[in-house]
């Protein structure tokens, strides 16, 4: 039986140290085998050690930015920490292949301010380095339209229906609704979860 890859998958810390702190002893005691961080990772003000705990444990970590981050941010946070930004990329591990798209259309003042468009041509471009690998996940900022999370009255993203819809992956990682914190669904076989500020294990 071929071994499971464990997730710990969080997102919208905005700048908390502490919970990244908690979030990076988690993983340790967790045993994760990687750590992938959905985007508002910044907050209103400077902050650091916010890659650094994971680090330091020796987690592998992948990152997209949120409508807290600029693209650039993600970036830098990417270089300096040696760490993956996989907005409009893919990597993989252990035969499961991860793609991305950060930002959210939502929030046009917020730097990581993305177009339906943009954000779908970015899956798009993602998800094409992962020809031949059977499981896969997708990792966005923003919910997709028609899921749980528009209770909260904030509409989800038709381009990242409509990923889920052409490109299938296994499982859609995301947050942006803190309120829907949790909130797990299937979007045809996909399962779809709101990964929330204290994070979710997720064996695969």
């Amino acid at each position: 039986m071929a071994k499971k890859l464990r997730i710990l998958a969080a997102s919208d810390v905005e700048g908390d140290t502490k919970l990244i702190k908690k979030l990076a002893l988690r993983a340790e005691k967790e045993n994760v085998d990687i750590v992938v961080l959905c985007g508002d990772i910044v907050g209103w003000s400077e902050t650091s050690n916010l890659i650094k705990p994971f680090k330091d444990r020796n987690k592998k970590v992948l990152i997209i930015p949120g409508n807290h981050d600029s693209f650039a941010t993600a970036d830098f946070l990417a270089s300096l920490y040696n760490i993956r930004n996989i907005h409009g990329y893919s990597v993989k591990y252990d035969g499961v292949g991860f793609f991305g798209a950060g930002g959210a259309e939502d929030l046009p003042m917020f730097p990581g301010h993305i177009t339906e468009k943009e954000l779908f041509e970015t899956l798009k471009k993602a998800h094409n380095g992962l020809k031949g690998i059977e499981k896969k996940i997708m990792v966005t900022h923003i919910h997709p339209s028609g899921s749980k999370s528009e209770f909260s009255g904030i509409r989800g993203s038709d381009a990242v229906t409509k990923a889920i819809k052409q490109f299938k992956p296994d499982i859609l990682l995301h947050c942006h609704i803190h309120e829907a914190s949790g909130f797990e669904e299937y979007i045809g076989k996909t399962r779809v979860i709101n990964v929330g500020r204290e994070g979710k294990i997720i064996d695969i």
